[in-house]
């Protein structure tokens, strides 16, 4: 729908749904603030999943409103949620870094997945037109997932349990010549850090072995790639 065509009535209707998430969140949230992480380990998981859920449950259909009742462009006001949740993209030496504000989703969470996908995607937009970019042809990805170190390490997940597929085919869609396993390696790595994050690097495939020997020592607080 069109500003000119979505109702007051309609527009209503969605906000009051969207309140309702938001108490579903803080009750959420509540819950969290009163659960022993200690002694109840596994509640407070599902709990702060639930809650983190949420919260980009409602992202994504405010995001929803702001199109079908403005004229705010889609592209423009991604762009902006891109610089607000922190994207990043950097060129150094020939290699690519795109630092994301999280962890990746799990699979089957698509709502998590349109909340990063979509800011990325556009980040790759912009960078691209403000710069000249060559686009890879026989490459290595490394994604590397960086948890926070003051949090439990039983935190950490498998890699086949990762939404990869998603954030693979919009990098490539504006830095690789084909992202397929005959030109493209994908290679995981998982470290400790500040705070949780992922950050992708993307090189020619002759500079692998030598950015990982150079990158060798941040790597030794966790588990090693695969």
């Amino acid at each position: 729908m069109s500003p000119s065509t979505l109702t007051r009535s309609v527009i209503s209707q969605r906000i009051t749904s969207i309140l309702d998430d938001i108490q579903r969140l803080n009750s959420a949230l509540y819950a969290m603030n009163t659960t022993d992480i200690q002694r109840y380990p596994d509640n407070y998981e599902v709990l702060s999943t639930d809650a983190a859920l949420r919260a980009e449950t409602i992202t994504c259909r405010l995001r929803h409103l702001l199109y079908a009742s403005t004229n705010v462009k889609k592209s423009e006001y991604l762009t902006s949620a891109a610089a607000m949740q922190g994207i990043d993209i950097q060129q150094r030496g020939g290699i690519f870094e795109i630092t994301l504000p999280c962890l990746l989703p799990k699979r089957r969470q698509s709502q998590s997945t349109e909340y990063l996908i979509d800011p990325l995607t556009a980040a790759l937009e912009q960078y691209v037109k403000s710069h000249t970019v060559r686009r890879f042809r026989h490459c290595v990805v490394c994604f590397s997932h960086t948890y926070c170190r003051d949090l439990p390490e039983r935190r950490v997940r498998d890699y086949d349990n990762l939404e990869i597929k998603q954030y693979l085919d919009a990098v490539g869609a504006w830095l690789l010549t084909d992202d397929g396993g005959l030109l493209c390696d994908v290679y995981h790595t998982t470290e400790l850090g500040e705070t949780d994050c992922t950050r992708m690097f993307i090189m020619d495939t002759p500079r692998f072995p030598t950015w990982l020997a150079e990158r060798g020592v941040q790597l030794q607080d966790g588990p090693k790639g695969s």
